[in-house]
């Protein structure tokens, strides 16, 4: 029941532009750029899942880097610690005081933030990155907290958020693109925490946004259902609008006129358990931080002991049609969507530790977010553990 994880989009929206590759699990292991000493990256919400799984494929993917859990609980953090070696510690992190968190920035490198859910998360440690002079990245999926943050862009001149990013499809077309439709899938919780089952839960209480040849349209949250084809491994699932902030923003930075965004988990029951919320809950309470905390309490254990028999595959699908006819569909499937968004989220942390992004905020498709040329290397980096990893590149033609 967890809503798709930003991170793990970035990946197959920006693998559109590739030639089509099945089952791509190259692990590439880099050393942060030298320059006199080991490069730092701290971890905010370093011992949740979205921040634990990332710094475990931190330390596989680049193992001279120096790691700095940040979080409250320090007999989670020092046992995680304990766990990825000397290259490790644990920092005691408040992200509500903008003083303590530019205190233990110090000496950082790069900041992942990973401490939602973020739909009511003031944008404490992206000013405080902004303050320290300290590239920052974060993981939300919160349309709310993107929009905040984007107004902090002025202020960022030594700051970095690096996202997702997408390749443009016109690039290999000599059409315009017309349309990006944006599928996502989960086995129950995928392996993800109670922050991204609360961000579900707030999406509820917000309409879905869509665009249709340029005009924005919205409709209820979780309805029109489509049935899509997640490929191998995953098959046909059911699908339905949602208020995802990557409509938004593709429609905007990429001036794509027709844009969607649907999701849908398993097994079935926990799609009617949702769609029977958006009907007898009112939107209001939904967006009620107190309100979602209480159902993210009850529900959570169940959905976890579902989890033990159902598994937690994810997968996503990007289809992408331009004005003449050279159309686009990517897929990447994963067992478990906690360890895909971990290793997805490093691959963009050391892309940023390499150079690859301008001084700025930026939305994921922003072409200063990574540059082209380090975009291939993210791929092979994000790719590592997929059970399906796919695009499909075909032309239609009418008569």
């Amino acid at each position: 029941m967890a809503s798709a994880v930003c991170m793990a989009v970035g990946f197959v929206k920006a693998s559109t532009t590739l030639e089509r590759k099945d089952h791509v699990a190259e692990r590439v292991v880099t050393r942060p750029p030298e320059d006199g000493r080991n490069r730092r990256v701290l971890i905010v919400g370093g011992t949740g899942v979205a921040g634990s799984n990332t710094a475990v494929a931190l330390s596989k993917l680049c193992p001279d880097l120096r790691l700095v859990l940040g979080g409250r609980n320090r007999q989670k953090g020092d046992k995680l610690v304990a766990t990825l070696g000397e290259s490790s510690e644990f920092a005691q992190v408040d992200i509500g005081d903008v003083k303590s968190l530019k205190a233990v920035m110090k000496d950082v490198d790069l900041v992942v933030n990973a401490a939602g859910p973020f739909d009511y998360l003031e944008c404490n440690v992206l000013e405080a990155a902004i303050q320290s002079k300290t590239a920052y990245i974060d993981v939300s999926d919160s349309k709310r907290y993107a929009q905040r943050a984007k107004t902090y862009k002025n202020r960022a001149m030594a700051a970095v958020m690096a996202a997702m990013l997408v390749h443009n499809a016109q690039s290999e077309s000599r059409g315009q693109l017309e349309s990006i439709r944006f599928n996502y899938y989960t086995c129950g919780s995928g392996g993800a925490g109670r922050g991204v089952l609360a961000t579900s839960y707030f999406l509820l209480g917000d309409e879905a946004v869509t665009y249709h040849k340029g005009e924005k349209v919205k409709f209820s949250p979780y309805s029109s259902m489509h049935n899509i084809d997640f490929g191998e491994g995953v098959g046909k699932k059911d699908v339905f609008l949602l208020n995802l902030p990557e409509v938004e923003s593709a429609h905007q930075v990429l001036g794509v006129p027709t844009v969607s965004g649907r999701f849908g988990t398993g097994p079935f029951f926990w799609n009617w358990t949702l769609s029977a919320i958006t009907h007898l809950v009112p939107s209001n309470f939904l967006r009620n931080q107190r309100i979602v905390e209480m159902l993210v309490q009850f529900s959570y254990p169940l959905i976890r002991a579902v989890d033990v028999l159902t598994g937690e595959t994810m997968s996503i699908k990007v289809d992408l049609e331009c004005s003449d006819g050279y159309n686009t569909t990517a897929i990447f499937s994963h067992e478990k969507l906690s360890e895909a968004a971990g290793v997805a989220t490093a691959a963009f942390v050391l892309a940023v530790l390499e150079g690859s992004t301008k001084p700025g905020v930026w939305y994921p498709e922003e072409p200063e977010g990574i540059s082209i040329e380090a975009r291939e290397t993210l791929l092979r980096r994000v790719a590592d553990g997929a059970t399906n990893s796919v695009v499909i590149k075909y032309v239609t033609t009418s008569t």
